[in-house]
């Protein structure tokens, strides 16, 4: 839409005008954008409260979610990939190996234990527990140590080696 404006009072009656449609056209967009987020919003809350009730699906996530972090370093508390990994390799380990006939309640039990106690095991903890076993196993390269002796005396005695000095051959 063009309008002409020949005077200053127009151009002033002009800029009132637009901003009053620029805040009535932001208040529409932002009441259909709220209308857009709760359309989509609801499906994933759905399936967000159903995938809250399995087991296992949150350490399969936090792993999906940190392939692309490997290399980032880990705050305070934060888990790293070595945890992740741990956290849902260990419960397949043990219920395929000691617990081939166990009923669904013994292996959820494992999952729930196994889950927690993988969650202690970070890079840092078995990095300093394989430093301190190939310590142990390397060889202690033994440095000479020089024995604490007194001084050596100006006696004649010292230097004898058995013959006094009386005695010349």
């Amino acid at each position: 839409m063009k309008v002409k404006v020949n005077n200053m009072r127009e151009l002033r009656a002009e800029i009132a005008r637009l901003s009053v449609l620029k805040t009535q056209q932001e208040a529409y967009l932002s009441d259909q954008y709220r209308l857009l987020a709760e359309k989509v919003e609801t499906p994933w809350r759905v399936v967000n409260n159903i995938l809250s009730n399995v087991p296992g699906v949150g350490i399969v996530r936090g792993i999906a979610s940190s392939l692309g972090a490997i290399n980032k370093p880990t705050a305070g508390g934060k888990r790293d990939w070595l945890t992740r990994i741990m956290q849902l390799g260990l419960p397949l380990v043990l219920n395929r190996t000691m617990l081939k006939n166990a009923g669904w309640l013994k292996k959820s039990l494992v999952l729930l234990a196994s889950e927690s106690a993988a969650s202690q095991v970070t890079t840092d903890r078995v990095d300093s527990v394989l430093s301190k076993v190939a310590n142990f196993i390397r060889p202690k390269k033994n440095k000479k140590k020089h024995k604490d002796m007194d001084a050596l005396k100006d006696e004649d005695a010292a230097f004898n080696f058995g013959v006094t000095p009386n005695e010349k051959s």
